[in-house]
């Protein structure tokens, strides 16, 4: 074997463990920081509360002979069944992470495609913008908007001194305002899919559609909307899923009746104390999430 025939194997050797690293790194990340994690949780939610330090009982007891070495218990997912409190909770959090996905939609797609069919130096100035909120906290834009929502915040300054309403609307505190702090804190999440399935649409199909008589609404229906449906489907599960179990947006704006699963599982957690049972909950919302990414995922095999 020559040294031209050398060198292109150990390259292809190199090239080949570099792909297995790139492969390997992304896994080795979930499996760290996502499933050891969750079987730790999941672990727990079978287990009883106690008062102790863990408050859990540990499920397994290899003091015990063989056949009572593991001690599980269904009692925490049973309660969740029997108490309504959770699936109002589990429901009410499926709804608005729901409609603040659709409205993040609505007005993110006419946003990514104005910014996609921008010229290059705007493009690339209305991305920053997108972006830009990214560089404040989180928490600290959250309270700018109790700020702005307030019965003395700007919304009802303006709103009284053009004389629309004689007295302060209630809008803190209340499920509008939810919607707003959630449309607001995730709609980049909606742009940015967008913008990179948009931006990649060829403008030839759509000259080739006018020339057939296709109208402005028929080229978007029949060649614009399909083509980006998958930056549609990322950017909706980028949306849904945060929003489903958004803690810190319900409890600022929504107040104490904003019934959302993060704020149910927030105080099972660290207010009641009981591990076993938020764990169950956390064990549920996960399922409940991971629901749409196996859907989303078949959609694109299919379509692949």
């Amino acid at each position: 074997m020559n040294k031209k025939s050398k060198t292109a194997l150990s390259a292809i050797d190199t090239d080949s463990v570099l792909r297995r690293a790139l492969i390997v790194f992304p896994y080795l990340w979930l499996v760290l920081f996502f499933l050891i994690p969750f079987l730790y949780v999941f672990k727990i939610s079978f287990s009883t509360p106690i008062l102790a330090q863990p408050p859990y009982s540990q499920i397994f007891d290899f003091s015990q002979n063989f056949t009572n070495w593991l001690k599980l218990t269904w009692d925490n997912y049973l309660f969740i069944l029997e108490d309504n409190l959770y699936w109002i909770s589990y429901l009410k959090s499926i709804k608005v992470a729901a409609i603040s996905t659709i409205l993040c939609l609505i007005i993110g797609y006419p946003l990514a495609y104005g910014i996609a069919r921008a010229s290059t130096e705007k493009r690339n100035i209305l991305l920053m913008l997108v972006i830009l909120p990214f560089w404040t906290s989180f928490v600290l834009r959250v309270y700018a908007w109790m700020g702005i929502l307030g019965k003395n915040g700007i919304v009802n300054s303006i709103l009284l001194s053009l004389n629309l309403i004689n007295e302060p609307l209630a809008i803190l505190y209340t499920d509008v305002a939810v919607y707003l702090g959630i449309v607001y804190t995730y709609i980049p999440f909606m742009i940015l899919p967008l913008y990179a399935s948009i931006e990649k649409l060829d403008s030839k199909l759509l000259d080739a559609a006018s020339d057939l008589g296709a109208t402005q609404w028929q080229k978007f229906f029949d060649v614009t909307l399909p083509l980006t449906k998958p930056g549609i489907i990322a950017g909706s599960l980028l949306v849904f899923i945060p929003a489903i179990g958004e803690y810190v947006i319900p409890t600022l704006l929504g107040g104490i009746d904003s019934l959302m699963i993060g704020r149910t599982l927030f105080d099972e957690f660290f207010i009641n104390r009981d591990w076993p049972l938020a764990s169950s909950v956390a064990t549920i919302l996960l399922l409940i999430v991971v629901m749409p990414i196996m859907l989303f995922q078949r959609y694109f095999q299919r379509s692949t």
